[in-house]
């Protein structure tokens, strides 16, 4: 019955929010427009339909508005008046007593509040659909921050992603563009993404580990965690003071260097995602401040790491390739990068991915490069990418949904930010060291151990699939004469070590070295013709 009474209350506000105008009844099947026939009669909305949309998931309450929130981040799904639309919800709702926050705290730490800390206030900080944060000073005076889960709060997420799993279900089944959306597949990336925000260990991870990688950097600060006082439920951090990155007028009143500041999260952005391969992927604007030391030398401050995002080796190959290429409108090579990187099917046509990607891409750059979003275009690409089968890559819609917040937020703080001439010689810099003789040595350092244990596995393997090789060679009819029997027989002996010993020796080399695998790749087609054909006429001619 009370499924039931959720069901009603959502289709109750569905229509007072009036998102049928967001289905195309034409579409529908004939016994679904019949019924939906008396909504043609509602008057049309006054309102734009993000605005409803918006106040349809505020209406449901916060687990809708975290549905909502996750929607903004899928560009790649959602249409882009409704994607600005979204990443504008909030959920801020009622905090809960904070007499019932203590006990959470003294639950969880084992100990009373007064012991644990030499102050603690009561009045919450901030209070958000998943957990809420209050003050506090450590028994030795350093100032924290305290955060707590919300009580009983998962059994309440699982009741309304059940009833998320129906709508989506329904639209899905309804809706052509529903089909497009995959929503089935978003609700259940959502439940993983809440799911994870419940557990404050992770996030005090997500934290330690940013903070470990940008250790006495200029660029960013991160907060300590403090350890002992961390459990799945609680977690206390390091209390900052900075001024919140949207306070323009406040940024500029303390003389703040705007155009550095702007130039500084770009470039926290490309460290993140090409040096440390580990990017806080939830870098909206409530989440980053601006210390007030050294305005002059401006410095961030991030916070909540709830969400943070990696790509493999591969993909930040291909990805920083790709936009190197974009640049330089060569959409040929990001046409091939598409098919090698495996983002699209092996068969797809090179040709027509090249000629969808110009003709999307063309009158972009036709703009000033200072005109240009840089987030957008990459969205624009796998858009097209999209109609060719692309699956949906995760990693890369957080990539993308973090990239416009920062290259957004630049611009808010300096209009004239250049992205890309900030961008390209960071790129073009991590491509040459990547293939490197350090970062190879690197390679083979980090990889070496794992390798040894394998390579004893690698001939046996091979002489296997070389035996097997070599017999069909043998069943072949002679065309030699008989007098030629015995050089022929001493020719097949050689060339049996020859194909023996040269992948043998080439398999080593590839195994101890890994980069190596992309500096071939990335050699000219022609080059690998002519060594391929050199090679099989040396094993085979002798």
């Amino acid at each position: 019955m009370l499924a039931l009474f959720r069901i009603l209350q959502i289709l109750h506000a569905a229509l007072k929010f009036r998102l049928d105008t967001f289905i195309d009844r034409r579409r529908l099947p004939w016994l679904a427009r019949v019924l939906t026939l008396p909504l043609a009669w509602l008057p049309t909305p006054a309102t734009n339909r993000g605005e409803r949309l918006c106040g349809f998931f505020e209406h449901m309450g916060p687990v809708f508005v975290k549905f909502g929130q996750l929607l903004s981040t899928r560009p790649d799904l959602m249409p882009p008046d409704l994607v600005s639309r979204l990443d504008k919800l909030q959920d801020d709702v009622a905090p809960f007593p904070g007499e019932r926050f203590v006990r959470l705290v003294e639950e969880a730490l084992g100990a009373p509040v007064a012991e644990l800390f030499q102050s603690f206030e009561v009045q919450p900080l901030a209070s958000a659909s998943v957990a809420q944060v209050h003050c506090a000073v450590l028994a030795d005076g350093r100032q924290v921050v305290v955060k707590a889960i919300r009580p009983e709060l998962e059994p309440i997420i699982e009741k309304d992603i059940a009833l998320l799993r129906v709508v989506a279900w329904l639209i899905q089944h309804l809706s052509e563009d529903g089909r497009r959306l995959h929503l089935p597949e978003v609700v259940e990336d959502y439940r993983n993404t809440i799911l994870d925000e419940l557990d404050l260990l992770r996030e005090a991870a997500n934290a330690s580990q940013l903070r470990r990688n940008f250790t006495d950097s200029p660029l960013l600060y991160v907060p300590e965690v403090y350890w002992p006082y961390c459990r799945r439920n609680v977690m206390v951090m390091e209390r900052i003071y900075g001024i919140p990155v949207t306070q323009v007028a406040a940024l500029k009143a303390q003389h703040t260097d705007m155009r550095r500041l702007a130039e500084r999260g770009v470039e926290i952005f490309f460290t993140q995602v090409f040096e440390h391969n580990f990017f806080h992927a939830d870098m909206h604007p409530g989440n980053i401040f601006v210390s007030t030391e050294h305005p002059r030398n401006p410095q961030y401050i991030a916070v909540d790491m709830a969400v943070v995002g990696s790509l493999s080796r591969e993909d930040q190959y291909y990805l920083a390739r790709n936009i190197l290429a974009m640049f330089r409108r060569d959409y040929r090579q990001v046409a091939e990068l598409h098919v090698f990187s495996g983002w699209v099917a092996a068969d797809t046509s090179v040709g027509e991915l090249e000629a969808a990607i110009r003709s999307v891409c063309e009158p972009i750059f036709e703009r000033p490069l200072a005109e240009i979003s840089f987030g957008q275009v990459l969205i624009t690409l796998f858009q097209t990418a999209r109609r060719f089968n692309m699956e949906v890559q995760p990693q890369l819609v957080l990539l993308q949904k973090t990239l416009l917040n920062i290259e957004g937020l630049g611009r808010q703080l300096y209009p004239e930010l250049d992205l890309w001439a900030t961008a390209h010689p960071y790129m073009e810099k991590w491509l040459r060291d990547r293939f490197h003789p350090k970062a190879l040595l690197r390679e083979l350092k980090r990889y070496g151990p794992e390798w040894m244990e394998k390579f004893p596995q690698v001939p046996h393997l091979l002489f296997n699939n070389l035996e097997r090789f070599v017999e069909l060679a043998e069943m072949a009819p002679s065309l030699k004469q008989a007098s030629n029997a015995v050089n022929q027989q001493q020719r097949k002996k050689r060339n049996k070590l020859r194909f023996i010993w040269l992948p043998l020796a080439a398999a080593a080399g590839l195994a101890a070295f890994p980069a190596a695998w992309q500096w071939f790749l990335a050699l000219p087609w022609q080059a690998l013709a002519l060594a391929a054909s050199a090679a099989a006429a040396w094993l085979l001619l002798g």
